[in-house]
This record gives C-alpha cells, sequence and structure tokens, in this order.
C-alpha cells in the first residue's frame, strides 16, 4: 500500500508545489487539507479543486471559523493574551486548531506523516509539529522548505514545469498570515527595524491619524465571554467581525513589535488585531470591576504564562490544559457592560457596570454616603506594617552592636 502524507494546504503557491514535490521525492500520495479560520480569499470548494488539480489524491477542506473563535479565540481572551505585554497571539493561536484538522484528516484517510510550509527559523515549524506530536505520537513530520530544499525559486521552475493551475509571482515581498483574530506581515524592508510600517502594508485598520468619527460601542459580557454588541446578542465569531470593522475603521490594534521567537532570535512583526484588541481591553476592565484582588493578581501571572505555552506551541500540553481550568474559575463572576470609545486608533474605556460586581460606591465615596469606617485603618496600619517594623528594628540593633 502506498504511504499517505497529509499536507496542510493554503491553495498558495508553496503548497501547491508541494503537493507533486513531496509526491516525486518520497513516492508518496499526497492528501492536501485546507482549513478557513477567517483568514478570507479564495472559496474552499475553489481551493479543494486546485489541490486535486495540483496531484492531491484527496483534499479535505474544513470552515472551523465558528470553532477557531469560540474554542481558540474566547479562552485567549479570557486570558488577556498578550505575548510580551503586546501581541494577541493572531499567528499562534490559529496553528493547534490547524493541527487538530490535519491529525483528524491523517486519521481519515490512512497518513503516516502530516507536512506543512513552514521554514527552519521561525515559531510555526514548532507550533506545527508539537502539536501533532501531542495529539498523535505516531505520526511523523516533514517540512518540504525545511527538509526537502523547496525554496520560492526552485517552486516558480516547477509549477511552470508541471503546468500547474497557481499564478506565479516573485513580486511581493511580505511574508503574511491572516485570521479573523489579526494579520501579521513581515519580511521585505520591515526587516531593517529602523524602517517605519507604510501605509500599503495594512489591510484590516485604516490609518488612525486621518480623520474618523468616534465610534461608541458597548460590549455585554457573561462569564468572560462577550455575548452582545450595544445590545444585539452575538457569537464569539460576530463580536469578533465586527469590531474588526469598527475598530479597524479607526486603526485600532495595530502593532510594531521586536519579538522573541521561540528558536532564539529577535524578529520584527508588524499586526493588525483591531477586534481583538478591543475586546482584550473591555474584557480587561471588566475583570478590574469583578475580580478580587488577590485572585486578580494571581491571574497576571497565568494568563502571561498562558501566553508563552501558546506562543510557544505548547497548545495541547498538560500545563496547558491546567491553566485553562484556572482561567475559566476567574470568570465566573466576570460578567457585566463596557464602553468603549473608539477613535484616533484608541479604544478608550469610557464606562463599565456590572450586577455582580466589587466595586461599592458607598465605600469608595468621599462624600455624605461614605460608609467606609476610616477608625478601622489605624489599627489596620499597625498590623499590615508590623513584619516590616520589627525586621527594620532587629537591623537597627544589628547596626548598633557592630558599630560598638
Amino acid at each position: 500500500m502506498t504511504n499517505r502524507i497529509v499536507l496542510a494546504y493554503s491553495g498558495g503557491l508553496d503548497t501547491s508545489v508541494a503537493i507533486g514535490w513531496i509526491a516525486e521525492a518520497t513516492g508518496a500520495e499526497v492528501v492536501a487539507v485546507a482549513v478557513d479560520v477567517g483568514q478570507g480569499g479564495e472559496d474552499l470548494e475553489v481551493i479543494r479543486k486546485r489541490a486535486l488539480a495540483c496531484g492531491a489524491v484527496e483534499a479535505y477542506v474544513a470552515d472551523a471559523r465558528e470553532e477557531f473563535a469560540d474554542e481558540y479565540c474566547l479562552p485567549a481572551l479570557k486570558a488577556n493574551a498578550l505575548y510580551m505585554d503586546r501581541y494577541p497571539l493572531v499567528s499562534a493561536l490559529s496553528r493547534p486548531v490547524i493541527v487538530k484538522h490535519l491529525v483528524t484528516a491523517a486519521r481519515e484517510f490512512g497518513a503516516t506523516t502530516v507536512s506543512h510550509g513552514c521554514t527552519g527559523k521561525g515559531n510555526d515549524q514548532v507550533r506545527f509539529e508539537a502539536g501533532i506530536l501531542s495529539l498523535a505520537p505516531d505520526l511523523t513530520c516533514i517540512a518540504p522548505v525545511r527538509d526537502l530544499a523547496l525554496t520560492r525559486d526552485k517552486a516558480i521552475d516547477f509549477a511552470h514545469a508541471n503546468d500547474l493551475p497557481i499564478e506565479t509571482t516573485k513580486s511581493n515581498p511580505y511574508s503574511i498570515d491572516q485570521n479573523v483574530w489579526g494579520r501579521a506581515v513581515e519580511t521585505g524592508f520591515l526587516e531593517d527595524i529602523w524602517n517605519a510600517p507604510i501605509e500599503d502594508i495594512y489591510s484590516y485598520t485604516s490609518d488612525p491619524a486621518a480623520a474618523h468619527e468616534a465610534d461608541e460601542v458597548t460590549i455585554t459580557f457573561e462569564t468572560g465571554a462577550p455575548v452582545a454588541i450595544d445590545g444585539q446578542p452575538v457569537s464569539m465569531l460576530e463580536a469578533i467581525e465586527q469590531l474588526n470593522r469598527r475598530a479597524g475603521a479607526v486603526g485600532v490594534g495595530r502593532l510594531d513589535l521586536v519579538e522573541d521567537r521561540l528558536v532564539g532570535i529577535k524578529s520584527r512583526e508588524v499586526y493588525e488585531a483591531p477586534g481583538a484588541i478591543a475586546l482584550i481591553t473591555a474584557h480587561q476592565e471588566l475583570e478590574n470591576v469583578t475580580v478580587e484582588r488577590e485572585l486578580a493578581r494571581f491571574k497576571k501571572g497565568v494568563d502571561q504564562r498562558w501566553g508563552e505555552l501558546t506562543y510557544d506551541g505548547l497548545w495541547f500540553s498538560p500545563l496547558h490544559r491546567a491553566l485553562d481550568t484556572f482561567v475559566d474559575a476567574s470568570q465566573e463572576h466576570v460578567s457585566g457592560e463596557v464602553r468603549m470609545t473608539l477613535q484616533g486608533g484608541r479604544a478608550t474605556i469610557t464606562g463599565r457596570r456590572s450586577p455582580v460586581g466589587l466595586y461599592d460606591y458607598g465605600m469608595a465615596t468621599y462624600d455624605e454616603q461614605d460608609t467606609f469606617d476610616q477608625s478601622l485603618a489605624k489599627g489596620f496600619i499597625e498590623l499590615w506594617a508590623l513584619p516590616a517594623k520589627m525586621a527594620s528594628a532587629r537591623d537597627l540593633r544589628a547596626a548598633d552592636q557592630s558599630g560598638s
């Protein structure tokens, strides 16, 4: 029986060529797998037919937009996931859902190997292969660009030689990855970190410096999940898509970041994530109102580690699963509304309210309605400072003794 290899297929030049390249190099049959995570572009049926025309023996396509939003973006929102405190894990979040479908297709079509189009110096090779090996330890992985010497020039020559039904060009200098959670742009002139991004590289956002009408939006959350915008019920996917449009229209969510890659190098990336940044901003503010202080402090460390694990390709690890359980528990009371003004590239909080919030007007106010018993403060301060007071007294005694 001929071996089969499942290939993560985008429909573009590199993965279209990879079908025949892998078949020639290994003698295996190739099954193409295309997963829609909201990246836009061509219809899945068009991509499926192209894969078959390029030599795939089977083509598996999946509309995973709702799945991606509910099972990957929503947990990231609950964890306020921002790698290096800025990047909302645009690419890193999509890899596990693609991995899940690659493994499903491998089982369905009897494949023993999974292939992807990543290079040998990026994060995604780790994310794909660590995820595949976590879900299916018996599968092996290959990467044509890394393992089979498939370069862009060779891909173009192969496509011409085999008359593949795919456009070939060397003109686009950028590497672009996008999904419903955001868009990532790298390489080209951006590799010189002194060069400023030009307006042409952006797609999800308008110029924040241009004149725009302010857009006021109110987001309703239940246990950490957005359930309505301006009073109209929404799914997680609908919330992201609507805020991509509205926040993107005023330039919210542009990021220019030199980040620490998993493979040990620093890389310059430009991101657009208007919906993600607007949602995380609102969610963080609602947590400020509803989450108890010690839980909130501890959760900040959990959020950071959750984001690092996701960035590093360890979505399916035991620690990531355990942190998911903690984050879900922390969201029990994260319900209420947050009002924001979207303008000039910023999502500015202007109001928040919750039926289960811990903000108490009577305790916080300084007017006649004040219910805070200030007479308790003196004794509290004495007890709170007691350990430091005693330690200081000890140090003073030791200094006196050493000086005598």
